[in-house]
């Protein structure tokens, strides 16, 4: 843990000494008003709660008690007024609370789980790979990057996947980061997610360009998660972490299959459907349809009747309802920081930088905010990428820094992957953030170098 935190506090030590230097610039937007980037020591004071807010983090402070220590330091430093405040605060929760899919994912993933599906898709797997498990976390990686990938949204694909993933090889590290690095590269690169929207809207661009642009890179981050789920587990030398219940045991390839298919069918939607709803025009696997299919198929292929069933999805909607709740109180507290402009004084580091080095400096600022606010990648790019616009950078730099700003928030106690990943392997979330340090970082350099050489 310390050698973690003298990194986050190294790291934000070299921004801030790089602020004592700016000079006053502007921020490019799609807004009509456009704020100055805070210059100088006030650059250094805006950034002065974040810093607080990490080491309070990983000294595992509460993360609304944190938030709250920071957001007063930030009225405090920019003058907002509690009125102000208040504003942000009301917007933030329902802002987080709209995030609608994972929402539903989660619930109908919590009621396949207790139906039995993956605990079926389990022994099926058990049988078929005869004890290689590292072959199956190979599997989970790829399920999560398609899934991500394919619908836009890293939080949701978690929790269809944590759990199964849990239930068959335990909380290994490797495993978990490596399905961090495949989310965070897959939804900065989607041509379904929000922050390929954000790019597009800013940059002028057609999605399909930057998806295009961006498809190499993403490939390569992919492979390199599923050799380190791979890798992870075979040197671990994982084990299937439960042995088949009398009930399982006594169930035919045929049973296992039929309780199977209300999760096939779920993985199904969420890799497929946006296709498919694309090419009919229409949101025939919309999460409507596919929340309701599933429900029914739990009731036909399970033990549960139809009431059951439905219980069990609501059931499945607490946790993250719960989490949700949290991280928008917590996001507010970030907002109120973001008014003060720290967020584009950082970014703007890149504007004082060698002009080799721009792209670089701009991604290891986009990673140095995805860190504290990872919460909403989406929302952090509309802060940081009009900055980057403004410096001429091409698109392949655009999807660079929205790459850093997605390993960022792979660190981010309030990411609602890594909320996700917490909960489908029941390990406090410090550990996933610890798990992943390693490999999220060294990510990070081979991003840096590919931003630096390409």
């Amino acid at each position: 843990m310390k050698k973690t935190l003298f990194g986050a506090m190294t790291m934000f030590t070299t921004l801030l000494f790089v602020f004592g230097s700016q000079v006053t610039v502007f921020a490019a937007a799609t807004a009509p008003v456009v704020k100055p980037i805070p210059t100088g020591f006030y650059a250094l004071l805006t950034v002065l709660p974040i810093v607080v807010i990490l080491i309070l983090l990983f000294k595992k402070v509460n993360m609304l008690v944190a938030g709250l220590i920071g957001g007063v330091m930030a009225m405090v430093i920019g003058g907002i007024t509690l009125g102000q405040a208040n504003t942000i605060f009301l917007a933030a929760i329902p802002a987080m609370l709209s995030i609608t899919v994972p929402i539903i994912n989660s619930a109908i993933a919590t009621a396949v789980f207790k139906s039995g599906g993956y605990a079926s898709a389990l022994a099926l797997v058990r049988r078929g790979i005869k004890g290689r498990v590292e072959y199956f976390a190979a599997f989970i990686v790829i399920l999560m990057a398609a899934a991500t990938y394919m619908s836009g949204i890293g939080g949701g694909s978690a929790m269809v996947l944590a759990p199964l993933a849990f239930a068959a090889v335990g909380a290994i590290p490797e495993l978990i980061a490596a399905m961090c690095l495949a989310a965070a590269v897959s939804f900065t690169t989607s041509p379904a997610s929000l922050e390929t929207g954000v790019i597009s809207k800013l940059t002028g661009l057609p999605v399909a360009d930057y998806v295009a642009t961006m498809r190499p890179y993403w490939l390569v981050f992919v492979v390199i998660a599923v050799i380190i789920g791979f890798v992870g587990a075979k040197r671990r030398k994982a084990l299937f972490q439960s042995e088949e219940t009398e009930e399982i045991k006594n169930k035919s390839t045929k049973e296992l299959w039929l309780n199977t298919v209300p999760a096939l069918f779920l993985l199904f939607a969420v890799l497929v459907g946006p296709y498919i709803n694309k090419a009919l025009g229409m949101p025939i696997l919309g999460p409507l349809m596919y929340m309701f299919i599933t429900v029914g198929l739990i009731a036909l292929c399970t033990k549960f009747s139809l009431k059951e069933s439905a219980d069990a999805l609501i059931d499945g909607s607490t946790y993250i309802l719960t989490r949700l709740f949290q991280v928008g109180i917590f996001l507010a507290f970030i907002n109120i920081i973001g008014e003060t402009g720290a967020f584009s004084a950082i970014v703007s580091v890149a504007k004082s930088a060698p002009e080799v080095m721009m792209v670089p400096v701009a991604v290891l600022a986009g990673f140095a905010i995805g860190v504290p606010a990872g919460a909403y990648v989406g929302t952090i790019l509309t802060l940081v990428l009009p900055v980057a616009i403004t410096l001429g950078l091409p698109l392949q730099a655009i999807g660079f820094i929205a790459m850093g700003v997605g390993l960022g928030s792979q660190m981010s106690f309030v990411n609602i992957t890594m909320q996700a990943q917490s909960s489908g392997f029941q390990i406090p979330i410090l550990q996933v953030v610890k798990g992943n340090s390693k490999y999220i970082l060294a990510s990070l350099v081979l991003l840096l170098a590919i931003s630096f050489f390409a």
